[in-house]
């Protein structure tokens, strides 16, 4: 059996240099693992790419980190914004005729082996750094600090942390580039006409 891989075909390869962006400006993920008894588990959770590791933290009332096996396989699924793209928006529509409809998105598979961290001083750091990640960009930006020692111990007790050593990355970008530049302007002003940013839905 051949390892599991993302389907990317030639034309909807991701920039390599806009994965790591990409995966910062999303930061959530969908975990995926297999406990002993063979049964896939998934949670959405944030995350951080820190170096060769993506981190993030579940509910501990989520029986899925208790079935987490130590060191197994997992993959992480982080998706983007993601649109239907009608063939009335084609300018090839009025020529031949001959188009579909289709969806354009954005993904990046992590994979590699997992591990918990059911350790105050470890999710007290990650939890941190989330913050202080999602904080950044405002003005007058919250930190863990801002709240009472007590008050934020007692808010780290439930949940658990998880880590993933990447070991491999996949990423796909299907934004309409096999498409004629006028197909793609079609698709960006039919998205802008029904409200929605083309930005990261159509390559320009």
């Amino acid at each position: 059996m051949t390892d599991p891989r993302l389907y990317v075909p030639r034309f909807n390869v991701m920039d390599p240099d806009d994965v790591r962006p990409f995966v910062a400006s999303v930061a959530t993920a969908q975990l995926v693992t297999v406990g002993h008894d063979g049964l896939p588990d998934a949670t959405f959770l944030p995350v951080l790419w820190e170096g060769d590791r993506l981190v993030g933290h579940l509910a501990r009332a989520n029986p899925h980190w208790r079935r987490i096996v130590d060191g197994s396989h997992a993959l992480a699924v982080v998706t983007g914004p993601d649109t239907y793209v009608s063939p009335s928006w084609y300018a090839s529509k009025t020529e031949h005729g001959k188009v579909v409809p289709t969806w354009n998105y954005s993904v990046v598979h992590l994979r590699g082996a997992v591990t918990v961290h059911d350790d105050p001083d470890w999710v007290r750091g990650l939890v941190t750094r989330l913050t202080d990640h999602h904080e950044q960009p405002r003005a007058e930006p919250w930190a863990v600090a801002d709240a009472p020692a007590d008050y934020v111990e007692k808010n780290l007790r439930p949940i658990v942390g998880v880590e993933l050593l990447v070991g491999s990355v996949e990423a796909k970008a299907k934004h309409s580039q096999n498409r004629s530049a006028a197909d793609r302007a079609g698709v960006a002003a039919g998205l802008a006409a029904d409200g929605r940013d083309p930005h990261g839905l159509v390559a320009p």
